[in-house]
């Protein structure tokens, strides 16, 4: 499982390690920041791609929020571009809606969006608003199958990883000249994974392409040296 997720830390680090020892300051060129950060997935179905159990018309579902440690790792290219990267890791399970209410379709996913973003920044005086884009890559690890799911003889659960693309916007505020500073950080991602349901002897009986598309909103602190 590390070996999926272990070059994003990496590459954090590297980058981190890359600049000259130096103090703090608000013009440096690498800034972490430590948020915590709200992952608030949509999760609607969109598409029925097999149906071997029957599953009604009308069948949906939603994913459930979660509130997460975030790491982001930013280098600056000039004082007004810069390129971030971020490292989390967030637990959801997906319930049934509609035609499924009150049904639990996967008890468990952990998804690690993998995300770099080039940023544009708008200084405002002593704000620093900015906005940013660009490509991210969710992977999805250690799937569950949900209760209801394993009662139709269904018990294993598998979701593709996934590229999608990503918006960005949010404001850093300078505490001092020492590179201290206040961040808020809001994203809109845009994925949609493919859900597949196996029976036990592994044939698929159920999948479905859901719009997990997340908004991400983080608050924190930041390092700028």
């Amino acid at each position: 499982m590390k070996s999926k997720y272990g070059w994003m830390m990496g590459a954090a680090a590297l980058m981190a390690l890359s600049a000259p020892a130096h103090a703090g300051s608000a013009d440096g060129k690498i800034q972490v920041k430590l948020l915590g950060t709200a992952v608030l997935p949509d999760g609607k179905i969109t598409k029925v791609l097999s149906n071997g159990v029957g599953v009604p018309a009308g069948t949906q579902a939603y994913a459930n929020d979660n509130v997460v440690p975030t790491l982001a790792v930013e280098y600056f290219l000039s004082p007004n571009f810069s390129v971030e990267t971020i490292c989390c890791l967030t637990a959801h399970h997906v319930n049934g809606a509609g035609a499924l209410a009150g049904t639990n379709l996967i008890k468990t996913v952990k998804i690690l969006p993998a995300t770099v973003t080039l940023k544009a920044h708008m200084p405002l005086g002593p704000i620093k608003p900015y906005i940013g884009a660009g490509p991210t890559y969710f992977v999805f690890i250690s799937e569950k199958s949900g209760t209801t799911t394993k009662a139709l003889g269904l018990p294993k659960n598998k979701l593709n990883d996934k590229v999608g693309v990503v918006l960005q916007a949010g404001v850093d505020v300078p505490l001092s000249d020492k590179g201290f500073g206040l961040s808020l950080d809001a994203k809109r991602y845009f994925v949609r994974p493919s859900s597949h349901w196996y029976d036990a002897t592994g044939t698929e009986q159920l999948a479905t392409r859901h719009k997990l598309d997340p908004w991400v909103l983080s608050a924190g602190v930041s390092y700028r040296f």
